[in-house]
């Protein structure tokens, strides 16, 4: 599959935050690995005047999805630490849009347009197509794509700039077989404007 960047295009950049990155809290396996892929299609998307966003958890000390409160994972991403930064190696341009989410103790949000304000700023922009890469593959990248579909949005997953955390085997790789199912259409750098 081949795209060619056009107006109504936007990059959507899933939680790449120091928590989940090696060495982190709920680290994803060989995440870090993403970034300058991730790099490159923000300066690609930054280069033709198409608008960037990024997601991240912004989590309460006391968030429901903590273990200590009975949720499945350990502490992460609390809002304002050094943990829910996004890594100094990834490259967002001054103008991204952050969209910060389960930004609530009782709520919890694996996709990026959960409580939040992504869609109406993407219908602000007059996005139609997005471009999704991050993690993790299996929650909030899938959740997001899910999502996004449901809105209408034509989704393409940047194959080469997600990564899973792969609690049970292969559940990256359903993942991707489930969003593409949905209608999500699978993408690699080399085929992005070739």
């Amino acid at each position: 599959m081949k795209a060619v960047l056009e107006s109504g295009d936007a990059l959507l950049v899933v939680d790449m935050q120091n928590d989940f990155m090696p060495g982190g809290s709920l680290a994803v396996p060989r995440s870090d690995e993403i970034i300058p892929l991730l790099n490159r299609y923000i300066a690609w998307f930054h280069a033709h005047d198409l608008p960037v966003f990024a997601t991240r958890d912004w989590h309460p000390p006391d968030h429901c999805s903590f273990l200590p409160q009975g949720g499945p994972w350990p502490p992460h991403c609390i809002a304002a630490t050094a943990g829910a930064a996004f890594p100094a190696a990834l490259v967002l341009p001054a103008d991204t849009r952050i969209i910060s989410k389960a930004t609530h103790r009782e709520q919890d949000a694996y996709s990026g347009f959960a409580g939040t304000q992504l869609d109406a700023l993407l219908q602000a922009d007059n996005v139609r197509r997005l471009f999704v890469g991050g993690i993790a593959t299996e929650y909030c990248v899938r959740n997001t794509v899910q999502d996004a579909l449901q809105r209408h949005y034509t989704v393409f997953v940047l194959l080469d700039a997600v990564r899973a955390l792969n609690l049970q085997a292969d559940a990256g790789p359903q993942a991707l077989e489930a969003m593409a199912h949905l209608g999500a259409i699978p993408l690699h750098f080399e085929a992005l404007n070739a």
